[in-house]
């Protein structure tokens, strides 16, 4: 496969828009330049994580249905070597592939066929978010954490399990650390939300029902017998307070 060089400019954000639907990519990349994004196009999964390197973008578009490579597979390669932000796209109705999507590491989905208002705002939050770091997110002063077993470290970002490190995305990491920082208090659903992910988040609770099932996951040792973050029905979550 040939890859192209690209100029780069650093003037303006820039977007991997992941698609092999023509029809898409000409209107995202109108739409897109007008709103004041430089756009960088990938066609097929191979594609697109090559061109990734290249250019190092600032967000992610990528869709699920790719040809060579999938968007899920091209999202799990992506999320070993970089935090960048990713909004999945998926067909209308194809609600396995957005799971999916979220379960590799991406940070939000959107459905096709969808309104570029809507995308741009989705897209800014995204940048806005991915500027920040976990110690930016409301978690300064509070400094780590050691709670059942589980420690975590703001600063290092690290989170150790049982005396191992494990390696957490950039927003399981902030999940985690909101839960354990208030540790014995119930979290409601839209407070999570709003503090991991902002208030201008546009999406549904999927993607929080997604990201706990992947940190029980990890750090509980029965997941589907939850005794860390546990399910408070009706209102949200909880890290129980258990003595390490």
């Amino acid at each position: 496969m040939q890859v192209r060089i690209l100029s780069i400019s650093n003037s303006l954000p820039t977007i991997l828009v992941v698609d092999d639907e023509e029809s898409f990519i000409d209107a995202l990349q109108v739409g897109l330049k007008r709103e004041g994004f430089r756009v960088e196009v990938a066609r097929d999964g191979a594609e697109a994580l090559a061109i990734f390197d290249l250019v190092r973008p600032d967000a992610v578009l990528l869709d699920v249905m790719l040809p060579k490579i999938s968007g899920t597979d091209v999202c799990r390669e992506i999320r070993k070597k970089s935090t960048v932000p990713i909004i999945m796209v998926s067909a209308k109705g194809a609600e396995i592939d957005t799971v999916v999507g979220l379960e590799v590491g991406a940070d939000d989905y959107i459905v096709k066929p969808y309104r570029l208002r809507e995308l741009v705002a989705r897209l800014r939050a995204a940048l806005r978010r991915g500027a920040l770091s976990a110690h930016d997110l409301n978690f300064a002063g509070i400094g780590s954490v050691s709670i059942g077993g589980i420690a975590i470290d703001p600063e290092q970002h690290i989170v150790t399990i049982r005396g191992e490190v494990t390696k957490f995305p950039l927003k399981e990491f902030e999940l985690l650390y909101m839960l354990m920082s208030n540790a014995g208090r119930v979290m409601t659903r839209e407070t999570l939300i709003d503090r991991v992910w902002g208030s201008d988040y546009f999406g549904d609770t999927k993607t929080l029902d997604v990201h706990i099932k992947r940190l029980r996951a990890k750090i509980e040792q029965e997941p589907a017998n939850p005794r860390l973050v546990v399910t408070i029905r009706g209102l949200g979550y909880k890290y129980e307070k258990i003595a390490s």
